[in-house]
C-alpha cells in the first residue's frame, strides 16, 4: 500500500453542508473507503486548507479516482501528494 496526503479546501456549498450535517464528513470518509482507499488519519486545519487526510491506497489510480470523484461534486478542491517513507527515500538515494 502507498501513502498519500490529501489537502482539501471546502467551498461555500460544502461548508454549508458540513455546518448543517457535521456527520457528512464521516459519510464522505466511508465513500472514500468504498472506492478502495483507507483513511489513516485526518485533521481539520486553520489556514489555507480546511482538512489534511492521510490515505493508504494500493496505487495512484485509486487515489486519482477518489480525488476526481470528490472534486466532481463541486463542494471541495483537493491537492494530493505521494508520501514516501524517509527510509525508502534514503534507500532510493543509495544511502540506506
Amino acid at each position: 500500500m502507498s501513502t498519500f496526503l490529501m489537502l482539501s479546501t471546502i467551498g461555500p456549498d460544502g461548508m454549508a453542508t458540513l455546518r448543517q450535517n457535521p456527520g457528512r464528513l464521516r459519510e464522505v470518509n466511508a465513500e472514500v473507503e468504498a472506492m478502495g482507499a483507507r483513511v489513516v488519519a485526518q485533521w481539520a486545519l486553520l489556514g489555507q486548507y480546511d482538512f489534511a487526510t492521510v490515505l493508504e491506497a494500493p496505487d495512484e489510480e485509486t487515489v486519482t479516482r477518489v480525488a476526481v470523484t470528490l472534486g466532481s461534486r463541486g463542494t471541495l478542491k483537493t491537492k494530493t501528494l505521494t508520501a514516501i517513507p524517509v527510509d525508502d527515500f534514503l534507500r532510493a538515494l543509495g544511502g540506506a
